[in-house]
């Protein structure tokens, strides 16, 4: 494991030092150390701190998916998470998951089956069916889960992919890539 020491200083900040938080993460299997405003969100950390612009900002809200990055294995909507909040903890970012030679098998899944168009929101999508697939290992029903669910069914697989939105319409093929991760 790596570690780096980043210190952030942007806008107003840099005249106030006392204003600012350390907080250790560790993104992508490698350790940082930030000097940060207290306001940061985690996906505004990982894109203009790291460069690492894989997590979109689409809405902003919480409510599109596009930023969904895994926060100690589950996961979560980074544009809503602060930064300073999340001392210590592991973040993996669709950049964390695979290799263009070896890729994650959701990764994969997704390529066999066209399961994005214009890709914006593909590695949200990516980061969540990881999170999903995780929680239906573990056995964790959805919300809508009834006794003697098949945890991997269509319905169920759509209803846990249902916060992050793909307004290409590439959900048809998103299914299949998830199953084919799942190794059905």
């Amino acid at each position: 494991m790596h570690f780096v020491s980043v210190s952030v200083t942007r806008g107003f900040i840099r005249h106030f030092p006392g204003n600012l938080s350390e907080v250790k993460l560790i993104v992508n299997g490698v350790e940082y150390e930030f000097d940060l405003d207290p306001r940061t969100t985690l996906l505004d950390l990982l894109r203009e701190h790291l460069g690492l612009t894989g997590a979109k900002k689409g809405c902003d809200h919480g409510q599109c998916g596009a930023c969904t990055v895994l926060l100690d294995g589950r996961r979560v909507n980074s544009c809503l998470i602060l930064a300073v909040a999340q001392q210590g903890a592991e973040v993996t970012t669709v950049e964390g998951l695979g290799t263009a030679e070896r890729p994650h098998p959701v990764q994969r899944g997704f390529l066999d089956h066209d399961g994005f168009q214009c890709g914006y929101c593909t590695p949200g999508q990516i980061c969540s069916a990881v999170g999903m697939l995780d929680e239906v290992k573990q056995g964790r029903p959805s919300a809508v889960t009834t006794p003697g669910d098949d945890l991997l069914s269509d319905a169920e697989i759509r209803e846990r992919m249902s916060g992050n939105l793909c307004r290409c319409g590439a959900y048809p093929n998103m299914v299949p890539a998830i199953r084919q991760a799942a190794g059905e």
